[in-house]
């Protein structure tokens, strides 16, 4: 199973965990979240990210989401990518989530890919019905 680490803005990857679950019926194993607040140093930051990560790889890899890119949390996010182990995504949304969640057990790269086309067809235009 490959470990999923949401680096995000304040409480908002616990957020989004929060409602995977309840979509789920369930927490996720492996499943955690990195909250960046503006009094946090990235520096200091960094190695509980890498702890995270070393939790999280049971073997076969961890992808890293993260809101905003190029913001404090996905520049953190990014220091942590190692190609083929640790993989990354930015612009984390709930479909994207619940995606990676529901492909966790493919290869890294492919669940990267399910997770990306998961955020992007999750964003639609609502019509009135």
């Amino acid at each position: 199973m490959i470990g999923i680490l949401i680096v995000s803005h304040g409480t908002f990857g616990e957020s989004l965990i929060h409602s995977a679950s309840h979509v789920l019926g369930k927490r996720p194993l492996f499943l955690r979240q990195l909250g960046v607040t503006v009094h946090d140093d990235p520096d200091a930051i960094l190695p509980v990210a890498e702890d995270l990560i070393r939790f999280l790889d049971q073997g076969q890899g961890v992808l890293v989401l993260s809101d905003i890119y190029g913001a404090t949390p996905s520049n953190i996010a990014v220091k942590l990518l190692k190609p083929g182990k640790v993989e990354g995504a930015a612009g984390v949304n709930l479909p994207m989530l619940i995606r990676a969640l529901t492909y966790r057990n493919e290869p890294l790269e492919s669940l990267l890919e399910k997770a990306l086309s998961g955020a992007i067809e999750g964003v639609m235009r609502m019509e009135a019905q």
